[in-house]
């Protein structure tokens, strides 16, 4: 049986693609550098992150993009020569009044084109293709024309922000789109109509989009037309994929959607979802992406397997020949001269500014630059959250010299959502420890725990989680472990745990940082970090 999500962790907007015997799922990175995660698999149940083609500045640089925005909803799809990836950079998302009211409706969404003859190859530098909204789904069609279709955005007081799906025609040859846009779907009640793919099978064409807002209301919407302008009309069912209706769902937010065939004909739906920790209804590992088989009627509509329009926990294995997926790695020593794939950092092109793996051998060093939470320049590397309980661990060796300076081991969400467990120094306390909050529902913006002095030299810093518990220890080389005293709140580390009008959809991650405040650039070196996934089980030294 496939066991849902098939990609666990913050992985948002699926896109999927087959190209012969093999599977490709492209899914949202947003402020998350280098762009863009894509994961292959040859047998639909196991899937290896393959690459993040978004590597240079000139096809992505998210400095200064707020929280939650970066890139958004990318399409991977195939001509039968060459890869095409669409996707947006949100640059402005809006700005937010005093008690989180929205304050503005005014917001920037460029979307772009890139190509490639393999999905872990050099990618090209990215054709702009329009900014009139978000989610760009390229389709090709069968007489060889190319159309986009995106969602519509409407600033314009008393409308719909969500305006509706727009087409208009791609030239390869003009690297521009052409022709006048149509807008060809409007979307339904549910409305928040968003993430549209285009599909064609037995003279129809087949609109699938997301509704609902991607919160516990999500749901996929399909229409279909003779004509690919339109009008469209909609499935007799509405929404063919929700977990709306039912809150008990061990998958929620079931929605933004994308569809293959297999070579046999099978019709798969990858979505997004989450999962909602256990009496909190927080999903801290974010937006993660699920599969499962679909059948079409003979009304030429397609269904979920048992008509219910449910996501599935579990389901059937496809008829394909298995392919293990590639282990990952749990610890990593930083002896390779590049960062390893897990391994991501925020916003900047130009990581040599915040990082080098060849400075001091077999280790990474975070350069100190901006505070933690830095739309710009912060040094931050760090790894998906993929469990709901888990270790993780590093060694540093870091020498603060004033209160500007820090480095240690981040939970983080983003600039308002965080546990920084890091060392820094003053002058009354010397070098020491602590753990900086960064608390979105609660009065006090931050918080600190007590400080706890440490001794010279290297020590080794370690996070225990457990669903929504959240310990701290530190230890030097070979001795025993000191657990800080207090038990801090993961569940802050979640879409759900936010004042109203604020962008958030990405999710925990867990990694190292270092920051001088002072502007000296002090330097942090981490010998080794080590992610471990396990079962629940009290540790018995945690008390």
């Amino acid at each position: 049986m496939i066991r849902n999500p098939i990609l666990p962790g913050f992985n948002p907007d699926p896109s999927l693609c087959r190209v012969g015997d093999d599977y490709y799922i492209a899914t949202s990175t947003f402020e998350w550098f280098p762009g863009v995660q894509i994961h292959h698999s040859r047998d639909l149940a196991n899937w290896t992150l393959l690459s993040r083609p978004l590597v240079r500045a000139s096809q992505l640089d998210m400095r200064g993009d707020p929280d939650s925005c970066g890139v958004w909803a990318p399409d991977l799809s195939h001509d039968g020569e060459r890869f095409w990836l669409t996707y947006t950079d949100v640059k402005r998302y809006g700005r937010t009044t005093v008690g989180g009211a929205s304050g503005a409706s005014l917001r920037d969404f460029h979307n772009y084109l890139v190509t490639c003859e393999t999905t872990d190859g050099d990618w090209s530098d990215p054709v702009p293709l329009n900014s009139s909204g978000f989610d760009p789904g390229l389709f090709h069609d069968d007489d060889g024309r190319k159309w986009l279709v995106n969602q519509l955005w409407d600033h314009r007081p008393g409308r719909s922000r969500f305006a509706g799906i727009v087409l208009q025609e791609y030239s390869p040859e003009e690297q521009r789109l052409v022709g006048e846009r149509v807008n060809i779907f409007p979307g339904t009640a549910l409305g928040l109509t968003e993430a549209p793919h285009l599909y064609k099978r037995n003279g129809w064409y087949y609109l699938l989009t997301a509704e609902g807002g991607t919160g516990w209301n999500h749901a996929v919407t399909m229409a279909r037309s003779r004509d690919i302008a339109g009008p469209y009309e909609l499935h007799p069912h509405g929404q063919i994929l929700s977990s709306r209706t039912r809150p008990d769902a061990p998958l929620a937010r079931a929605g933004h959607a994308d569809l293959v065939d297999t070579a046999d004909g099978q019709t798969w739906i990858a979505y997004l979802c989450g999962r909602p920790l256990p009496n909190r209804g927080r999903c801290v590992l974010g937006r993660e992406t699920a599969l499962q088989p679909m059948r079409w009627g003979e009304d030429d509509w397609l269904y979920t397997l048992d008509g219910s329009g449910m996501p599935m926990l579990e389901a059937p294995t496809p008829t394909l020949p298995a392919s293990p997926a590639r282990a990952t790695q749990e610890r990593h020593d930083f002896d390779a001269p590049e960062l390893p794939l897990d391994l991501q950092w925020l916003r900047t092109p130009d990581p040599d500014r915040i990082f080098s793996l060849t400075a001091r051998p077999g280790h990474l060093r975070l350069y100190g630059r901006e505070t933690i939470g830095s739309l710009f320049t912060q040094a931050l590397v760090a790894r998906r959250q993929q469990a709901l309980c888990y270790s993780a661990s590093c060694r540093i060796d870091f020498t603060p010299q004033h209160f500007q300076q820090a480095a240690g081991l981040v939970a983080y969400y983003n600039s308002s959502k965080f546990h920084y467990f890091h060392i820094t120094h003053d002058d009354a306390l010397g070098r020491h420890l602590r753990v900086m909050s960064a608390l979105p529902d609660s009065p006090q913006a931050d918080a600190f725990s007590a400080p706890v002095a440490i001794p010279e030299g290297p020590i080794e810093l370690r996070a225990e989680v457990d669903y929504e518990r959240l310990r701290f220890g530190w230890r030097s080389e070979g001795g025993d472990w000191h657990w800080l005293p207090e038990q801090f709140d993961a569940s802050i580390l979640s879409d759900e745990a936010s004042a109203p009008g604020l962008p958030n959809f990405t999710g925990t991650f867990i990694g190292m940082a270092c920051q001088d405040m002072a502007g000296t650039g002090l330097p942090a070196d981490f010998d080794w970090f080590e992610y471990r996934e396990r079962n629940y089980q009290p540790d018995p030294t945690a008390t």
